[in-house]
């Protein structure tokens, strides 16, 4: 229908087809990273790929009774109201980054300092589904309050309502550590994991302009793909030479808190 526009979503004007794919991180597997797809969809170019993400876990749902807990997404391109929906319906945490133009809710100061209303640092406890709200309070071992005006009749903890910012509160909030090392060590593992379909696949190569033989190559690459895996998993292969400049799997030690939450 002509040329692809710089916004994706933003015309109806778009130039071939692209694989969407939402990717399970494989942890039993551990000589290094490695991602499997769970969903791809195969659509025009000029459809916003955050509108996929929802259809992608319901997906999930019906056909194994099962959805992940976490998903890493990139920057802020997914809609609050979807992110929302997502804790909501499945208890699911969708970290994404902060957009430029986003403006910060209390208590946070800054994305990665959450204080209280009079400056004191504050520490996240915890997210209670049953009133969608995020728990703050001090455990400064020397905090300012013995100075505060409001010292009497302050509780030291404070409750945000999760849907008050999804991006900066949601289910896990963006300062936590558990979300900046998803974010900052996760997130970047996608890029070579796409760089093998569509430089080693080749499909970096290939513009086809029918959805149907579009939707025929992404089945053949996402097979390509698993059955990749499963002979990795099943057939270790030897350290490779350049084994030390291989991405290595690691231990989140997600907090005991957090854990129960999204399995609540």
């Amino acid at each position: 229908m002509g040329i692809r526009t710089l916004k994706p979503g933003q015309s109806r004007f778009y130039l071939g087809y692209q694989k969407h794919t939402l990717r399970l991180w494989l942890s039993r597997y551990e000589p290094g990273v490695l991602l499997v797809p769970l969903v791809s969809w195969a659509t025009p170019a000029n459809l916003a790929e955050g509108r996929l993400l929802l259809p992608s876990l319901r997906y999930c749902q019906q056909r194994w009774r099962w959805h992940p807990d976490i998903v890493v997404g990139d920057l802020g391109y997914l809609e609050a109201a979807t992110k929302a929906h997502i804790r909501r319906r499945w208890q699911a945490t969708v970290i994404t980054g902060l957009k430029e133009n986003m403006l910060l809710v209390a208590p946070f100061e800054t994305p990665m300092r959450p204080v209280c209303p009079q400056g004191q640092l504050l520490q996240w406890l915890g997210y209670d589904p049953a009133d969608e709200r995020q728990w703050f309070g001090v455990r400064d071992p020397q905090p300012l309050c013995t100075r505060c005006w409001e010292a009497t009749a302050c509780p030291r903890e404070f409750g945000y309502a999760a849907a008050g910012h999804e991006t900066l509160l949601g289910q896990l909030p963006l300062g936590t550590k558990v979300a900046q090392r998803l974010l900052q060590q996760v997130r970047p593992w996608i890029e070579p994991t796409q760089s093998y379909e569509k430089n080693q696949l080749g499909l970096s190569q290939v513009f086809l302009n029918s959805l149907r033989l579009a939707w025929v190559m992404c089945l053949l690459a996402d097979a390509v793909v698993l059955l990749r895996a499963r002979l990795l998993i099943h057939h270790p292969t030897r350290s490779l030479p350049l084994n030390e400049l291989t991405p290595q799997q690691m231990n989140l030690d997600l907090d005991s808190r957090f854990r129960k939450c999204v399995n609540h």
